[in-house]
């Protein structure tokens, strides 16, 4: 509300030395760092309007109402945090993994809608659960499609870097993802994703079917134990099968790894059953990506 304020920095002559290195020191003001033009709350903000869908030309006037001077926010400061974003990403994904001890992870390819010149980007995307029950982002690649090829590539490039084969590994029904984690990491477990096996079903059923379906696959996967969850799954099949044959399949074909989770313990059930972590967390870059609308680049 008060507008720009002009700061000015008195210069210091500072003649400590250091007792060990006998080196001169130098004074920093922690109130006022060295060629700072911007509050580092505002730094802060900028990545967050960005992902958020603000457009980098935007910013310089949308933000000089609040801040009562455009000064550090022009679309080339934007275009620099977007280089420093790239390298940290790139620092990111050659971390080392070998003391994270991953327990459950979820996979998922991200479809993005940005015009390329060469094919779609698919994000590949692997979201973990340590045994310390912190939850954090494992690796993120772009591959070709969802392809068994560009799944192993990331999957043997965490295991070079030293990460251990998880217990269960929860995705959807994308083939390619299961035929290279057998191939990297043979003793993991399958579950598949309830949320998009779901989908599959519906669609494969008319609208007028889809309440009583959906009703009777939640009382697969709410059951209270697998015996039960067994007997729900047979009783979709009586009443579906004679009509919806192709429906039922898409359920018992892939019953043993939709009801995997029942192996573990009860308070992990809720997350275990779906792929939701990322879906969630990637609410934003798709809402990045429809701003863009125009051509992009794979970075």
């Amino acid at each position: 509300a008060a507008g720009a304020i002009t700061v000015r920095a008195p210069r210091v002559n500072d003649k400590r030395l250091g007792p060990d290195t006998g080196v001169r020191k130098r004074f920093s003001s922690a109130i006022l760092p060295a060629w700072s033009r911007k509050s580092p709350k505002v730094a802060e903000v900028l990545p967050l309007l960005y992902l958020h869908g603000l457009s980098s030309s935007d910013f310089a006037p949308a933000l000089e109402q609040f801040l009562g001077t455009g000064v550090g926010l022009s679309a080339a400061t934007i275009t620099r945090l977007t280089t420093q974003w790239q390298d940290e990403a790139a620092a990111f994904n050659t971390r080392s993994l070998a003391e994270l001890d991953y327990v459950y992870v979820w996979v998922d390819g991200i479809h993005l809608k940005v015009r390329l010149d060469q094919d779609k980007v698919c994000l590949l995307v692997m979201i973990g659960v340590r045994a310390d029950r912190k939850k954090e982002l494992i690796a993120l690649a772009d591959g070709f499609r969802e392809s068994a090829e560009s799944w192993a590539d990331l999957l043997r490039s965490t295991r070079r870097r030293g990460m251990a084969a998880p217990v269960l590994a929860v995705g959807d029904g994308a083939l390619g993802f299961w035929k290279a984690i057998r191939d990297v990491f043979g003793e993991t477990r399958e579950q598949r994703c309830w949320w998009h096996k779901m989908a599959n079903v519906l669609a494969a059923l008319p609208k007028s079917a889809h309440p009583g379906a959906k009703a009777a696959l939640a009382e697969i996967y709410n059951a209270e134990d697998r015996e039960h969850a067994e007997k729900a799954a047979k009783a979709f099949e009586v009443d579906y099968g004679a009509k919806w044959p192709k429906a039922v399949a898409k359920i018992t074909d892939d019953l043993d790894v939709l009801l995997e989770f029942y192996n573990y313990p009860a308070e992990h059930w809720v997350h275990l059953r779906t792929t939701n972590p990322i879906e969630s967390t990637f609410a934003t870059v798709r809402l990045r990506t429809r701003v863009t609308k125009g051509p992009g680049s794979r970075a």
